[in-house]
């Protein structure tokens, strides 16, 4: 097969349908747009929020309230009890979390939940650590430590 031989798949291209061009070419005459009225015209047709009249749409529906923060940043969630499976004197950051399962992917940022018991101690690197997490990772003799975002 050479360069010259290469065509689109059969049906692939549609040649355009010219309308208003007679009779015989199937779309003649009034070309689709039926007969007489505001569609029918040249430059007719209602502008998109018109609604013949009715309340529109768009008005219909309460105001969006509030805002987005586009500087908002997700964290992922990692509760005290999935930590069971590291060492003693092990060290907990993100990069041995994502090699652990826990998270999808070591650029995630982190915060270490309270939920659960740890009852060895552990150096945690995280980007956030709840108060109560805190406490019981010094109350287990491990220590934490907080990553910059």
């Amino acid at each position: 097969m050479k360069l010259h031989d290469l065509r689109p798949a059969q049906g692939a291209k549609k040649k355009r349908k010219r309308v208003g061009r007679g009779i015989a070419a199937g779309q003649g005459k009034t070309a689709g747009r039926g007969t007489k009225g505001q569609n029918a015209r040249s430059g007719g047709g209602v502008r998109p929020y018109f609604e013949g009249g009715q309340l529109p749409f768009v008005r219909r529906f309460p105001h969006q309230r509030g805002f987005v923060n586009i500087w908002r940043v997700e964290h992922a969630a990692v509760n005290l009890y999935r930590l069971k499976g590291f060492q003693a004197g092990s060290e907990v950051s993100p990069e041995t979390l994502a090699a652990a399962g826990i998270l999808k992917s070591p650029e995630q940022a982190v915060a270490i939940l309270g939920q659960g018991e740890i009852d060895r101690p552990l150096t945690v690197k995280a980007h956030r650590v709840s108060a109560s997490a805190r406490a019981k990772i010094e109350a287990a003799g491990g220590s934490v430590e907080i990553l910059p975002l």
